[in-house]
């Protein structure tokens, strides 16, 4: 492999879920390309990374100074929904479910890997939390940095006296009970509901 091959893979092997092997095919897939679409390539990365900041109200990603769910005057005002990240926001506005506001944590409490409280939007959800929020809903993740940072957030919310509730886990839709781990049987077991 070339030298400037071999850096093409390890820029790709860098982002998070590409292994040495899609890197490669992601390098070699960019060599075969026209000097027109690898200049559109770049172009998308660096136009991206110029134009996409966080919105000032909720830390989601935006290209304007208030991304369009916090500026949907249609949204209800009386619930946020916190999580990790920008993909745990857009999968739950794919639901079409939810309408209410976000707020985006930007990653999760995890000592091992150096990260406090101090290094998450947790300041910008508190100031947040005015007379029109009444329940604060953590969608973390069920990780043991997931379940941490959420026992913190409901502890650092109770004072502003608003209901927090966390997402209920348990068994996927169409699962089956004897291929379920341990885990999520004790969480659809606690999270059970009356039929």
């Amino acid at each position: 492999m070339t030298p400037s091959l071999e850096k093409l893979v390890n820029s790709f092997a860098s982002l998070p879920g590409i292994g040495r092997k899609s890197a490669a095919r992601l390098a070699y897939r960019v060599i075969e390309m026209s000097e027109d679409e690898v200049k559109t390539f770049v172009s998308s990365i660096v136009e991206a990374k110029k134009s996409v900041h966080l919105c000032s109200v909720c830390q989601a990603y935006s290209e304007d100074d208030v991304c369009s769910v916090c500026s949907n005057e249609h949204r209800s005002l009386d619930t946020i929904i916190v999580v990790e990240d920008n993909k745990a926001l857009e999968a739950i506005e794919e639901t079409h479910e939810y309408n209410g506001k976000y707020h985006v944590l930007h990653g999760v409490i995890s000592p091992v890997d150096g990260i406090g409280p101090e290094q998450l939007k947790i300041k910008e959800l508190l100031h947040r939390l005015d007379d029109n929020v009444n329940e604060v809903i953590i969608a973390t993740n069920p990780s043991v940095e997931g379940e941490a940072t959420a026992m913190y957030l409901g502890r650092l919310i109770k004072p502003f006296e608003k209901k927090v509730t966390r997402l209920a886990y348990g068994l996927p839709v169409g699962g089956t009970l004897e291929y379920a781990d341990s885990v999520t049987l004790m969480k659809a077991i606690e999270g059970r509901t009356e039929v």
